[in-house]
């Protein structure tokens, strides 16, 4: 009773969860899956790396057609099909996606590779991509951006695809170092052939070591199978754990000499880019120097001229004052002149006042200009005038007369204005 009563129950939880079961052995495989491809490619990133540091990796390269073989599989990993108009789900090819996906990448090869007319199959077109992405170095930029399109990527893959997980990251910061790698492929040749699957060749990968437990349980059975009596089996021949750790330690030594060997490449390869920084530096500083030196010459240059120009104008001013005061010595002196020409207000004598007197005359019909010195010169001149008058002339005694009156009277009048000028 006691011993049916729990298998009873064991039985029935088992009916219950059998679903469940499957839903966790399912869920269990993908994970599985997902993490086998993703650790065979960070593998085969390696060991391409590896060996492009002794040979230039292209189409014949066997890391190269593993790599490219596993690439396809994880980007081909639960894509959806495409649905026709019949209802039916036709197989697609992870081209597609990158069509759609990689069209943001600035100066993408999308076009070039949909106008090759050697590719015709989508499949050979998404080949043909991850050559020429190689050979550009933007792999790794081609990924990242497909995989930041989230709505294009649901759109083309199902749940528990790769591309969809965490695994994703990984992907992109694995084909990043890919970028230190000249890859050289023909688009022609047989490995754009789309009508055949890609297939991943683990071998490579795969690499069994015997732990020392089991190599002193294989000493034990061998000793024991020795115990017959037949010299071949004594301690002394049984040599295999030696061969083997003799063989294991050749490979470590052989992988110590890969990493020495890729570091002093790497090595090599720092000290040239050093040096051609370096170059570059003193070209700069070089091209520096001379552009401040030219800045300099060209202050230089402009202080000269600015000192040029100011000297100029300070000439110019000087220039400038000293006819300002010529002229002014010149006003002064024609000042001077003409003041000279009448005696000051104090020294004035009416008798020896300089008059320019205008005297008519009418003598052959002309009049004629004379200057006096003085009135009374004037006036002996006037009556001298009178009593040289002819007799018989007398006759026209009223008209001369008022000639000579009104003669008179000018000159008078021109005494008064000059006497007025020579007070002001």
């Amino acid at each position: 009773m006691a011993s049916r009563n729990p298998g009873g129950r064991s039985g029935s939880r088992g009916g219950g969860g059998g679903g469940g079961g499957k839903k966790s052995l399912s869920a269990r495989n993908a994970a599985v899956e997902r993490r086998n491809l993703i650790t065979v490619c960070r593998f085969s990133v390696k060991t391409l790396i590896d060996r492009s540091c002794f040979e230039t990796i292209d189409d014949s390269s066997p890391e190269f057609n593993n790599f490219a073989a596993i690439l396809e599989q994880i980007l081909s990993h639960r894509l959806k099909g495409q649905v026709t108009w019949f209802g039916y789900e036709s197989p697609r090819s992870f081209w597609d996606y990158i069509r759609v996906a990689c069209r943001k990448v600035s100066q993408n090869c999308i076009c070039s590779i949909e106008n090759m007319e050697n590719v015709s199959s989508s499949r050979a077109k998404g080949r043909a991509w991850i050559r020429v992405a190689l050979m550009e170095k933007h792999l790794s930029e081609y990924i990242s951006t497909a995989l930041r399109d989230f709505k294009t990527t649901r759109r083309f893959y199902e749940d528990g695809a790769i591309v969809l997980g965490e695994e994703a990251n990984m992907l992109a910061g694995m084909l990043l170092g890919l970028n230190a790698i000249d890859f050289s492929f023909c688009l022609k040749g047989e490995g754009l052939d789309g009508s055949f699957p890609a297939v991943i060749d683990y071998t490579p990968y795969l690499k069994f070591t015997q732990s020392s437990d089991s190599i002193s349980s294989d000493e034990e059975e061998l000793r024991t199978l020795g115990s017959s009596g037949s010299e071949s089996s004594t301690p002394e021949n049984l040599g295999p754990p030696f061969i083997m750790d003799e063989n294991s330690w050749f490979n470590k030594c052989k992988r110590v000499k890969q990493k020495y060997q890729l570091t002093l490449e790497q090595k090599g390869y720092l000290e040239e880019l050093l040096r051609l920084r370096e170059n570059q530096l003193s070209e700069s500083v070089s091209q520096n120097k001379t552009l401040l030196q030219r800045i300099e010459d060209s202050d230089l240059a402009h202080k000269l001229e600015k000192e040029q120009l100011e000297y100029i104008i300070v000439e110019l001013q000087d220039q400038l004052t000293v006819l300002k005061n010529n002229d002014l010595r010149s006003r002064q002196e024609l000042t001077a002149h003409l003041t000279n020409q009448w005696p000051s207000p104090g020294a004035l004598d009416v008798n020896a006042v300089a008059l320019d007197t205008l005297l008519y005359r009418k003598h052959n019909k002309q009049w004629y200009e004379k200057s006096y010195q003085s009135l009374d010169q004037l006036s002996a001149e006037v009556s001298l005038s009178q009593t040289s008058l002819d007799p018989g002339q007398s006759q026209e005694g009223d008209g001369k007369q008022d000639t000579l009156n009104s003669v008179s009277e000018g000159c008078q009048l021109n005494t008064i204005k000059y006497a007025s000028k020579i007070k002001r």
